[in-house]
């Protein structure tokens, strides 16, 4: 039997006219016994030493050719259209693209009274930095997946494919760098010579309190010169060695291409190798855990969510060589695989220390990935027990599960975008500009603004606080009978029976805007139980703006604020069938948030910038005064909010 109790709530603020939200209690799931997973444990090495060593950035945004990096099945996420086109996106993987579904009805309400404040907040890195960083020798990126971590006075914000320190007050504490360099490989692309090196993406970053390191890990995908990609795939795992972001780091590279090679298991993935795609991290007071999808890197298939658990300790110390247990969740979730299982961050006195450790971990199961129908009711959680034995020379930890009821959720629509001066699809709309910037008019001319993409229903980021585990996705809303993109939120409350096994109650509820769209939502949460989520606001109303609202386990999610207001519509090549056939428009893959003590620090994407076609064909062609690039005018908002 579940109880339900809604509770909704009006969302407004001086610029906002109608929201809906919805808060609902779950009863908890049966106690689950340890589930049997596959567990495999290896180690690896050390591999040479880094630093945040940014070189001059280039002095052109305009066309080089080539501007994309895929070539072999790449995804608009980072590259453009299908390169081959055999229709499998080999980075960011989705299959629910273009299967919205139809979303549940939410209403105006009472008022919550969660009430954040808005403290120093500024723009971030953005698509013209992007592409001009490492002296020009990149390539044009959407969307800028957001990674972000802070600590010890320091703001660090990686986005596909650079990353930067920041002063807490904004100001930066060290030039762009980018990836490729960062993880000592030759530049994405040399301009001169057109060789290519490594593709690196997905970044994500965290900051540990307890041994006072940052850690940062990427997706690498090897190629060859000419761009073709190997097959081979890792996880490129940066450890500082010391609290100061600006110095030294330690990087250990974990292949993922699961085919028996460099140690990893047989996973028998089409095509002789798996992809270890959207990776995230989590901690707990002994291990540093990274979660990917696995899928077939030259195939069709999803495999399932694969789990990796090191000890941080040794990671933080620098150790030579670590072990790496590696566990995967094929058929887990009653005979169907783990999808997106996103691993818990926490602090030091808010770590679980029962059961010989715990780590904590959210998942949903609409996504077709996880035989799913586009819509489901139900919330995973799970926990990786005996943490410490991740300290020892034989690591032992068990993983288990229970499913709990929820409000129902779904994959969302894509998110409209209020109407505005778009000049790159101005130029793909007039013959002479298109030919001038792709060598030919547009076929699929008169292109119109782009919609943006709103997930898929996987898990965003996970933060374990005050005892609960707290979590938000992307689902479909059906407000004033509109389908737009929202948010459903989670707050779920672990428990364990005398023999060790897991049980959980959980809260949910809705958070989202009459005539506009909330997407990529990312929750933070302090020691005391007030978090913050942060996400996209974009629609009738709104240019893609970053926006937030205070959340609590009580009265749940409040009123909606605009932290950094859109300038005008994004205008990026992915939106448009010209650059992007077949056509799948980006917008983010997760933003994030960070805690540190009171403070909580979130990032999201939005577009700071708008021009007029003259303004854009204006020399430098693109540029709009330096403002944005070509092909893109995407840009992220940073910002420090007290709950």
């Amino acid at each position: 039997m579940r109880i339900t109790r809604r509770r909704t709530a009006l969302l407004s603020v001086p610029v906002l006219v109608v929201a809906a939200a919805g808060l609902a209690t779950t009863n908890g799931g049966a106690a689950a016994a340890p589930t049997p997973s596959s567990v495999s444990t290896r180690t690896i090495s050390a591999g040479g030493t880094t630093t945040m060593t940014a070189n001059a950035p280039g002095d052109s945004v305009g066309i080089t050719d080539p501007e994309f990096p895929a070539t072999a099945g790449g995804d608009a996420a980072d590259g453009a259209g299908n390169g081959d086109g055999d229709g499998f996106a080999i980075v960011n993987r989705s299959y629910s693209g273009g299967k919205a579904a139809h979303g549940v009805s939410v209403r105006s309400g009472a008022k919550a009274k969660a009430n954040p404040q808005l403290g120093t907040h500024f723009e971030g890195l953005n698509f013209r930095q992007q592409r001009v960083a490492n002296g020009g020798n990149q390539f044009s990126v959407e969307p800028p997946d957001q990674g972000l971590c802070a600590g010890n006075g320091y703001v660090v914000e990686s986005v596909n494919d650079v990353l930067r320190v920041f002063h807490t007050d904004g100001t930066p504490a060290t030039g762009v760098v980018d990836l490729n360099s960062f993880y000592g490989y030759p530049a994405a692309i040399n301009r001169t010579t057109g060789v290519r090196g490594p593709f690196v993406t997905d970044p994500s970053c965290y900051f540990d309190r307890g041994v006072q390191r940052w850690f940062q890990v990427v997706l690498t995908l090897d190629t060859s010169p000419s761009g073709a990609f190997l097959g081979t795939n890792h996880l490129d795992i940066a450890v500082s060695q010391n609290a100061d972001p600006t110095g030294s780091w330690l990087i250990y590279r974990l292949p993922a291409q699961d085919n028996g090679t460099d140690g990893t298991p047989n996973h028998g993935c089409s095509g002789g190798f798996c992809l270890g795609d959207y990776p995230h991290i989590g901690a707990d007071a002994n291990g540093f855990f990274v979660t990917t999808n696995e899928y077939s890197f030259f195939g069709p298939e999803f495999k399932s969510a694969q789990i990796y658990a090191f000890s941080k300790a040794a990671l933080a110390r620098g150790d030579a060589s670590v072990t790496v247990t590696q566990l995967d969740t094929s058929g887990l979730d009653n005979g169907n695989p783990g999808f997106t299982i996103w691993p818990a961050t926490s602090t030091p006195s808010q770590w679980a220390t029962g059961q010989g450790g715990t780590e904590y971990f959210l998942s949903s199961n609409a996504a077709e990935e996880a035989n799913g129908t586009g819509t489901s009711s139900r919330l995973l959680v799970w926990s990786l027990t005996n943490t410490a034995s991740l300290n020892s020379a034989s690591p032992a930890v068990a993983l288990q599960h229970t499913s709990l009821g929820v409000d129902p959720y779904a994959v969302p629509p894509k998110a409209n975008q209020k109407a505005g001066s778009i000049p790159l699809g101005e130029c793909l709309n007039d013959s002479a500009c298109a030919t001038f910037l792709t060598g030919a008019p547009d076929p699929f001319a008169p292109e119109p603004e782009s919609v943006l993409d709103s997930n898929d229903t996987r898990m965003q980021q996970v933060t374990y606080a005050n005892g609960k585990i707290w979590g938000a996705l992307d689902t479909a809303l059906t407000i004033n009978g509109q389908s737009k993109a929202g948010v459903e939120y989670f707050i779920a409350k672990p428990s364990y029976s005398t023999r060790g096994n897991l049980s959980a109650t959980a809260k949910d509820g809705y958070l989202g805007l009459a005539g506009n769209n909330l997407t990529y939502p990312a929750i933070g949460v302090t020691q005391s139980g007030r978090g913050v989520i942060a996400f996209t606001v974009a629609g009738d109303d709104y240019y893609p703006s970053a926006g937030y609202a205070g959340l609590d386990a009580v009265t749940g999610a409040g009123d909606i604020h605009i932290a950094g207001p859109g300038a005008g519509p994004e205008d990026g090549f992915s939106g448009y069938h010209g650059l992007n056939d077949p056509l799948r428009p980006r917008w983010g893959d997760y933003g994030a948030t960070a805690v540190v003590d009171g403070t909580i620090w979130t990032a999201s994407e939005y577009i700071a910038q708008t021009c007029t076609f003259a303004q854009y064909t204006s020399a430098p062609f693109g540029s709009c005064d330096g403002t944005r690039g070509t092909l893109g005018n995407w840009s992220t908002h940073i910002s420090a909010v007290t709950p």
